[in-house]
């Protein structure tokens, strides 16, 4: 059986990417394809610790964010992600460690060592969809939708810091996407990029 593919979506809090996931989702299944939708942090015990932290506006220390995010990969990848992908099904996952590399980079840790760490351990994507948008639009999003609000990383500052680490991303089948566009364009990009990912996974 071939190996299914990862997809991620990654990019600020605000530039679409859970509704695109979504969206890119329902369509693979109109098409008989099966998809698994997962998120990073993850409903899990490590997962569940990093959303209180960082609803409770009382940061940990960088080095103690980082352990519990690797923490919670670890998991992701033993229980959901590597099993969908040895079945042969496509992945599609809100968030890797590639945000991991962005925004523990933005709190001052090695960004790049980061990367390089992550790349040795976990499950590579064969797709990054990146959406790019200005930190105070994604910020100014995420105020206006409501929900639970997360002190800890919802700050400007922090976020354009966030910005520009995606910025400077390279990383192997990594592809921007303005943002900025109607949700329907974007979608039409999104899944121009899944299909052709696909065609040549799967």
């Amino acid at each position: 059986m071939k190996r299914g593919a990862l997809i991620v979506f990654e990019g600020l809090d605000g530039c679409g990417k859970s509704t695109q996931l979504r969206r890119a989702a329902a369509r693979l299944r109109t098409r008989g394809i099966e998809a698994v939708e997962t998120r990073e942090p993850t409903d899990g015990t490590w997962g569940r610790k990093i959303r209180a932290m960082a609803q409770s506006g009382e940061a940990e220390s960088p080095e103690t964010e980082l352990a519990w995010f690797f923490a919670d990969r670890r998991e992701h990848m033993r229980e959901v992600v590597t099993p969908a992908l040895e079945s042969g099904r496509v992945v599609l996952s809100d968030r890797s460690y590639i945000s991991t590399v962005a925004y523990q980079g933005a709190r001052g840790l090695d960004a790049a060592q980061i990367l390089a760490d992550s790349e040795a351990e976990f499950e590579r994507p064969d797709l990054v969809l990146l959406f790019e948008i200005a930190a105070k639009e994604g910020l100014a999003r995420v105020r206006a939708r409501g929900g639970a609000a997360e002190p800890v990383f919802e700050n400007l500052p922090f976020l354009e810091r966030v910005e520009e680490i995606f910025a400077s991303l390279e990383v192997v089948g990594l592809e921007r996407i303005d943002a900025s566009h109607s949700e329907g364009e974007i979608a039409t990009a999104v899944l121009r990029l899944v299909e052709g990912c696909l065609s040549e996974r799967l």
